[in-house]
């Protein structure tokens, strides 16, 4: 199993900064989800993991190895990009060949028995496949590659509702049976929040949260009520965001929920709710914005 440590990594193109400073450990043997709005760095930081861009500075390590030109390395992560790198005129069959050669545990009977769920023609030519098929190929590939490290940008794109559960499934599936670091990169937050065990959020070139899902959702809830009573309960505490409708008005808030709260919030007559992580995600990156 690998650990990835990425150490003030700092990254620009065309003079504009997109990573900047940045620290993050991947454990082993967990399950991830980079979050970032469009354009916030996932990418570049994913690409700059697998060595596919050069850090401007910084140093990024899997167990203890500079990725750069490490083909050692390297070896034990396998990248599933947005972006279709296979030769169009291959057929399926001849992608799980050749990823073969490239990775020596690939599975071969899993792959074929993982296209069979998803109902894949492995005699078809990677041009004519589907946008949806064309992720099913490339998903089906990477969780055969029995790599240490598996990582997905956008890994539904273009999956229907069935083929998203299916590959929520068998990930998981594929993740009990044998653990490893699991990096989702995806915009479809609430489909993944029951997946992922970490949570790292990209905003502004740095890193704003990298908690587990468990502790930074535990962290955060929304009261609401008449605006008076909210006005005086969140006072000196840490507000992500408001909604407000006449006198009624709603606030989520990242923080401890003390006792002395709970018997505040009963006096006013307020209500307490839990924050999905999509929304807190919304809330965090919008606060970041402002």
């Amino acid at each position: 199993m690998s650990i990835i440590e990425i150490k003030k990594v700092s990254k620009s193109y065309n003079k504009k900064q997109v990573l900047n400073n940045i620290n993050i450990t991947f454990e082993e043997n967990k399950i991830y989800g980079l979050l970032g709005r469009n354009g916030a760095g996932k990418t570049t930081l994913l690409n700059l993991i697998t060595d596919r861009v050069v850090v401007d500075s910084g140093e990024i390590t899997i167990d203890g190895e500079n990725v750069y030109e490490n083909d050692n390395a390297l070896e034990k992560i396998y990248f599933m990009t947005e972006r279709t790198l296979y030769p169009e005129d291959y057929k399926v069959k001849e992608i799980f060949k050749w990823t073969k050669e490239f990775y020596n545990n690939f599975d071969s009977e899993y792959a074929l028995e993982l296209a069979k769920k998803f109902n894949l023609n492995i005699n078809t030519k990677i041009k004519n496949l589907s946008t949806g098929y064309n992720s099913i190929c490339k998903i089906i590939t990477t969780l055969a590659s029995n790599a240490n490290v598996l990582i997905f940008d956008e890994p539904v794109l273009g999956l229907d509702a069935n083929h998203r559960e299916l590959f929520y499934k068998v990930l998981m599936e594929n993740y009990i049976k044998s653990p490893k670091t699991i990096i989702l990169s995806t915009h479809i937050i609430e489909e993944v929040s029951n997946l992922i065990e970490k949570v790292i959020i990209l905003n502004n070139s740095k890193v704003i949260s990298s908690d587990e899902a468990e502790e930074l959702l535990k962290k955060a809830y929304t009261v609401s009520g008449l605006t008076e009573n909210i006005d005086k309960f969140v006072e000196a505490k840490n507000i992500v965001n408001v909604e407000e409708i006449t006198s009624f008005k709603s606030v989520t808030i990242i923080g401890n929920l003390t006792k002395e709260d709970k018997k505040l919030a009963e006096d006013l007559g307020l209500k307490f709710s839990k924050v999905e992580l999509q929304k807190l995600f919304i809330y965090l990156t919008e606060k970041e914005e402002v």
